[in-house]
């Protein structure tokens, strides 16, 4: 244009500041900003909008402040634009402060300074804040309920993120696509499956389109609800799927322990002409490792670099030391190790530490941990799991000396907890937690539990927990943990045969695991607990796991 002598205008320049934002080139607006002076068009409302949003998307704050304190009719109520993108500059740089004083300052506001104020407390994780701008807020439209829950669910409060999704409903607004596919992600993440079917009927209901999005968070709510058939069906009914939706599809099968059902996805999405990815081959080698398919998990990691050229990194290197370590290869996982091309971190030493405590190989526990404490001295998890295999072993000073390390250096064992869904209401629980309304039934229901199972065979495990005391103290001290108080929750609070879906933030202890099959044995219901690894479904006194996990 400008070897043709055609000469920029106002209408120009916002074009082609915006393509110098995106090359995040700043020596080019430099050189945009001085010929828009040159041509005196610096005071043109939309040349210099671009041109502050310019400065904030190169992550120049402070030249954007400059400018926007440099100009004359600021203060004008048609320049709101202006205002909303320096709010928004000052949230995505973290100045919240500084976003709050030029929000209050503004002469007029519209939904967007509202939306753009919110989401950068959301950011920043104030979600105090947040919520209480949000009900300052004049008028509501659907990108400001979205902005909530979204917002709640990235930050870890799905609960409160269903709950404005469904407050969005009642003040008779329809949800637009990434409304549901938070909502659905919100499901998902605490098993809230009532929830996440009512959505998916309400979906079907008010004729939204079951494209790629809403169609994967679908498949993804259903799989991590414990629900892989109605995921799998919702997979079916996608007519386009890409990379992502194949993804979510397998790694769904391969945490049921479905490792055949992961595998022909896998062959079918490369039929497809669809070429996997890191996260694709990391759940295949997820789905072998859950079902000790050593062999098939090997060649599926070699395929990566030798079949297309993916170099595998720390987490795929983790799952096959958890591979090798699951299927009690301690020694061929070890060697793995040694020769791999990158330097082992905590997780791919933690890894072989959990194999060495399920198979008692302590003289290599040993040596693990001195790995793991070498990395991250002030890590718990070295300590806890070195702890549990000498106390499996009866080496009641050596769990006395590393507890009195933990204790004097001031690491805490991180709490474990437990959802549970009952009658559309989600409800948590830690362990030895006596805060639910119910806490008395709820014991009273987990003392009748135990008491029948032990009728039935059951012995409490005591190798899982941390410390020597007398025998009945351990029992008290396993029969808290937060998966069996919700069990006993969701045994005095559903309809008899109903299966009861339980989520549990780290992995399920051995005498859990074992109460839980006695449990759906004697209640004849099926019992299906989702931890940090994987799904167990417990029926008949049987796992799906096969008490390989």
């Amino acid at each position: 244009m400008l070897n043709l002598n055609v000469q920029p205008n106002q209408l120009t320049f916002p074009f082609v500041l915006k393509s110098a934002a995106s090359l995040l080139s700043l020596k080019l607006g430099r050189s945009l900003q001085a010929q828009i002076f040159k041509l005196g068009l610096e005071f043109d409302s939309f040349v210099r909008v671009s041109l502050v949003d310019m400065y904030v998307k190169l992550g120049l704050l402070n030249l954007a402040l400059q400018l926007f304190d440099e100009t004359p009719e600021r203060n004008k109520l048609e320049s709101i634009l202006l205002w909303n993108v320096l709010v928004n500059g000052c949230c995505r740089d973290g100045n919240l402060k500084k976003a709050s004083e030029i929000f209050e300052a503004m002469p007029e506001r519209n939904s967007g300074s509202w939306n753009s104020l919110i989401n950068g407390y959301f950011r920043i994780g104030d979600k105090e804040k947040a919520r209480l701008l949000f009900e300052r807020m004049p008028e509501k439209n659907v990108v400001s309920w979205t902005t909530m829950v979204a917002g709640f669910s990235q930050n870890g409060d799905h609960q409160q993120a269903l709950d404005m999704f469904f407050r969005m409903l009642d003040a008779g607004l329809r949800p637009n696509d990434l409304t549901i596919v938070s909502a659905l992600s919100a499901c998902a993440r605490i098993g809230a499956l009532e929830a996440g079917d009512w959505i998916h009927k309400y979906v079907s209901n008010n004729k939204f389109k079951l494209n790629r999005q809403i169609g994967t968070a679908l498949v993804d709510m259903y799989a991590k609800c414990g629900r892989i058939d109605c995921a799998s069906r919702a997979f079916g009914e996608i007519k386009e799927k890409d990379l992502l939706t194949w993804s979510v599809m397998i790694s769904g099968w391969a945490t049921h322990g479905s490792s055949e059902q992961a595998l022909q996805c896998f062959e079918d999405m490369k039929s497809k002409g669809i070429k996997p990815d890191k996260v694709v081959f990391l759940a295949i080698l997820t789905a072998c490792s859950h079902s000790g398919l050593v062999d098939q998990g090997l060649s599926c990691f070699n395929s990566m670099k030798i079949d297309y050229s993916i170099e595998p990194n720390v987490k795929h290197y983790t799952c096959m030391v958890d591979l090798f370590g699951r299927a009690g290869q301690l020694e061929e996982a070890l060697t793995f190790i040694e020769k791999m091309p990158i330097q082992p971190d905590f997780v791919i030493w933690g890894a072989l530490f959990c194999a060495c405590r399920a198979h008692k190989n302590i003289k290599m526990a040993e040596l693990v941990s001195e790995k793991l404490l070498q990395l991250e001295p002030k890590h718990p998890g070295s300590y806890i799991f070195l702890s549990n295999i000498y106390a499996g072993v009866g080496r009641w000073e050596d769990v006395e000396r590393v507890r009195l390390l933990m204790k004097t250096k001031g690491i805490e064992k991180p709490p474990g907890w437990s959802y549970i869904e009952a009658e559309g209401k989600v409800h948590s629980f830690v362990a030895g937690d006596r805060d639910h309304k119910h806490v008395e039934e709820i014991y009273a229901k987990l003392e009748e539990l135990t008491k029948n199972a032990r009728s039935q065979g059951y012995l409490p495990d005591t190798e899982w927990v941390l410390h020597n005391i007398e025998e009945e103290e351990k029992e008290d001290s396993l029969g808290s943990h937060s998966e069996k108080l919700a069990l006993a929750f969701g045994l005095i609070s559903t309809p008899d045969g109903m299966a009861i879906r339980i989520v549990k933030n780290l992995r399920v202890c051995g005498d859990c695991h074992s109460l839980m099959k006695y449990a759906s044995l004697m209640s004849r219901r099926e019992i299906i607990l989702r931890d940090i690894k994987r799904f167990h479904r417990f029926k008949d006194g049987k796992c799906t796991c096969g008490d390989y996990w």
